[in-house]
């Protein structure tokens, strides 16, 4: 069963910086792509970033420039370094790991910008 485990959400002030972390543990050979969804209130969940196998990068075109994806295949985890947050960014975030073309998620994790 695969687990995935988020850490780093919270409060910060627009113009400041978080990182999320997410750690994916049980059976996680294969994984192809990883990556990170945010869900505002009242919206749809939205790609927010994501990373291949191979290390090619996706950004959603509302963070590009100030989020930035990584991953480590050895640990099986992903990041998302989220700068000049700006309140609009507030949403829950979740992690997801791709593995023989079925989506695993995290339970997410809350981020809040206050103006």
């Amino acid at each position: 069963q695969v687990q995935l485990v988020e850490s780093g959400g919270g409060l910060v002030q627009a113009g400041g910086s978080l990182r999320l972390s997410c750690a994916a543990s049980g059976i996680i050979f294969s994984i192809n792509g990883m990556g990170w969804y945010r869900q505002a209130p009242g919206k749809q969940r939205e790609l927010v970033a994501a990373i291949g196998s191979g290390g090619s990068t996706n950004y959603a075109d509302s963070v590009k420039g100030r989020f930035t994806i990584s991953r480590d295949s050895a640990k099986n985890t992903v990041g998302l370094q989220m700068n000049s947050l700006k309140p609009e960014d507030t949403a829950v975030y979740y992690c997801y790991i791709i593995r023989y073309a079925t989506y695993y998620w995290g339970q997410g994790t809350q981020v809040t910008v206050s103006s």
